[in-house]
Parts: structure tokens; C-alpha cells; sequence
């Protein structure tokens, strides 16, 4: 990592490629014991987590040289008792930070530390419309009423939240439900993530949506987004925005910034081009799902930018020539990329093509970066 290439797509990379999220798995300390978790988190002591100071050191190296936005999560990452005082560090270099907390550990006192340490947005997860489905997922009785208690919470205080719900055969014929639901208690926006087998989740392969039912979902989505107040934003779906494309296409619209906004503008997968997750004890990856480490903060004096613009990891995610299967040669490739923790799981070659996309590329295009 000390020696630094300097070819011609290392430095296109570095000038196009900045960060544009971060997810920091702050601690993996955590009251619930979801069946999908990708850190298989539990309520215990985790050692060799970033300390305050090393927490301040990152931030600031993060601020140096970009202005992402921050996803403090975790675990649940109000079991870390300096949770706010690093919000309001990062809030103090200009970082948008936000925090993905479960909900259980919410009440009126830390909703106001939130708020005054400059936390603008926070997740809630909801992945049942009631609380059978709901807390038989999370695996701890209470948890629906302890989410629909942080959403009142959190309105009722003025901070905006958003709902995410990971899609899996046990909800996704109710996900209208669980919509109706979120814009019933004030979501301002609604997240469906598709279920990734990493962590605690690859015990439930038999629960996952199949590549059909995968592409009906995306359809929904996008349908859906025709006509709701919210946003809607699906994660961990890279194909929407070949969906998007297509639907809009068939009706004779281009997706453009002025017709499409932010939806125009970014794509599907963003491992390592946009988006980047740190783990609790400084280890860099693409994203939370895959662990393939692109570079350690402790190793690299806390230099987080060393990493993002010469880890050969990242460089190789940026490199749409090295993209293999049916993603390399699709005429989406681009704004889809396909998941990058999905190929792995499934082939063990992070280059591989997205195991649950149905589309056939029409033919292969010029894909030199």
C-alpha cells in the first residue's frame, strides 16, 4: 500500500472516483440477534474497536480530501458511549452524518443528543408489517413496537428517518403492507434492500427471492415510484437502474439529471467507486457483505484516502474491462455493475457476473474504462 502505481486508469480513477458514502460499522455490539445480520452481531464487548481518538484521526483524514456521507452503524451503534461526541466531530468538519440505530435503545434523551451532536437522518428497519412477522425476523419479542416507538420518537423530535426493509421470501409479497406502514408513521423514505448471503444470512438461503421474483421486486419498486410522496431507493439491487432505463425507455423517456435527479446520476453497484465500509476494527472493504479487505486504517497511520485511491481493490472495481461473465459484456454494465458480494458468494470470483439478474446482454459494447 506505501507504493503508489501511477498508470494512466490509476490516475482517471483518482480524478473520477471520490467518496460518496461511507458506512462505518462503528461497533458489532448489538441488543438483537437478526437472522440476516451480516456481522452476526450479538449484546457482548467486541475487541480492538476504534478508539475516540483513532475515530477523530479517521474523520478527519476522511474530511481532507472529500465530504461523504457518514452511515454510523453497526451492531447498534448507540452501544458505543462516545457515539456522539464522534457525530459531532465529523459534524464539525462538514460531514453529513446519519446513523442506522435498531430502535430498541431509543429514547427522548438520546434523540436529543442525536440532534445536538448533528446527526441529520437516521434508518429504522422494518421487515414485517406487524409484530409476528416483524419480531419473528428480528428474533426478540418487542422489537416491532420498540421500532414504531423510535419512528414516533424521532418524528415527534423532528428528526427524518427512512425505512429499510431486507426482501426476502418471508415479506416480499407484503411489501406493499410494510410501505403503507412506513409512510403511515412519517418515513421519508423507503429502502428495500435485497437480502445478500454473508454473516447470519447465509443461513437463509432457502429464504431468498429467486431471480424471477428478484426482477418482479425491482418492477415494483420502480412502478411504485410513480406515484408515492417518498423516495424510493433499492439497496443492494444494482439491476434497478438497468429497470429504470428500460421502463423509461418503452414510454419514450431518457433518464436524465433534469427528468431523474439523483437516480440519473448514480448506478448500482458502488463498491469501491462511490461507496466504501469500514469495519469496527479499521478494515476497508468494497461494502459490508464482502470481506475482501482493500486496506487496514491502523496499518495506514489512519490514512483512509491512501487506501480509497490506490488499493488494487478498488482500482479493479473501477476497471469495467475486468468485469467477467454476463456483466462484462453488458450494454449496462455501467450503471448496473451487478453485485459484486452476490458474485463472490456464488462463484468466488468478485469479477464474476450477478448470479440473480435475468437479463441477457443484447451485445457486447466497448467497455475500456
Amino acid at each position: 500500500m506505501k507504493q503508489k502505481p501511477h498508470s494512466k486508469h490509476h490516475e482517471e480513477s483518482t480524478k473520477k472516483h471520490i467518496p460518496r458514502l461511507i458506512a462505518w460499522e462503528t461497533t458489532r455490539r448489538c441488543p438483537l440477534s437478526c437472522r440476516h445480520c451480516r456481522a452476526e452481531a450479538t449484546d457482548k464487548e467486541y475487541a480492538d474497536e476504534l478508539s475516540t481518538d483513532e475515530s477523530f484521526r479517521l474523520l478527519d483524514n476522511i474530511a481532507s480530501f472529500s465530504k461523504p456521507i457518514i452511515i454510523l452503524t453497526g451492531g447498534e451503534p448507540m452501544s458505543r458511549k462516545d457515539i456522539y461526541e464522534i457525530s459531532a466531530y465529523g459534524t464539525a468538519l462538514g460531514l453529513r452524518m446519519v446513523m442506522a440505530p435498531c430502535g430498541i435503545l431509543m429514547n427522548e434523551d438520546n434523540i436529543q443528543k442525536m440532534i445536538q451532536s448533528g446527526i441529520q437522518r437516521i434508518s429504522l428497519s422494518i421487515d414485517g408489517a406487524n409484530k409476528e412477522t416483524h419480531d419473528a425476523f428480528r428474533q426478540v419479542d418487542g422489537a416491532f413496537e420498540s421500532v414504531i416507538k423510535a419512528a414516533r420518537l424521532a418524528r415527534e423530535a423532528g428528526l427524518e428517518f427512512q425505512v429499510n426493509t431486507t426482501v426476502t421470501k418471508l415479506n416480499y409479497k407484503t411489501l406493499d403492507q410494510i410501505l403503507e406502514l412506513s409512510m403511515k408513521i412519517g418515513a421519508v423514505s423507503y429502502h428495500p434492500f435485497l437480502l445478500v448471503p454473508t454473516g447470519r444470512g447465509k443461513n437463509m438461503a432457502e429464504f431468498e427471492i429467486n431471480p424471477q421474483e428478484y426482477e418482479d421486486v425491482l418492477v415494483w419498486i420502480y412502478e411504485k415510484s410513480l406515484e408515492l410522496p417518498i423516495q424510493m431507493k433499492p439497496t443492494c439491487a444494482p439491476h434497478y437502474y438497468r429497470i429504470l432505463r428500460q421502463k423509461e425507455k418503452a414510454v419514450g423517456r431518457s433518464v436524465t439529471v433534469e427528468t431523474h435527479g439523483l437516480n440519473a446520476m448514480t448506478k448500482g453497484c458502488l463498491g469501491g467507486q462511490g461507496f466504501s465500509f469500514i469495519s469496527h476494527r479499521g478494515k476497508v472493504q468494497i461494502c459490508g457483505f464482502l470481506e475482501e479487505e482493500a486496506g487496514d486504517i491502523r496499518e495506514n497511520n489512519m490514512n483512509f484516502q491512501e487506501i480509497w485511491e490506490n488499493s488494487p481493490l478498488f482500482l479493479k472495481m473501477r476497471d469495467f474491462s475486468q468485469y467477467e461473465g454476463k456483466c462484462g459484456q453488458c450494454e449496462y454494465l455501467r450503471v448496473c455493475g451487478g453485485c459484486r458480494a452476490r458474485a463472490f458468494s456464488a462463484s468466488g470470483n468478485i469479477m464474476g457476473e450477478e448470479p440473480y439478474c435475468v437479463y441477457e446482454p443484447v451485445k457486447k459494447k466497448d467497455l475500456q474504462s
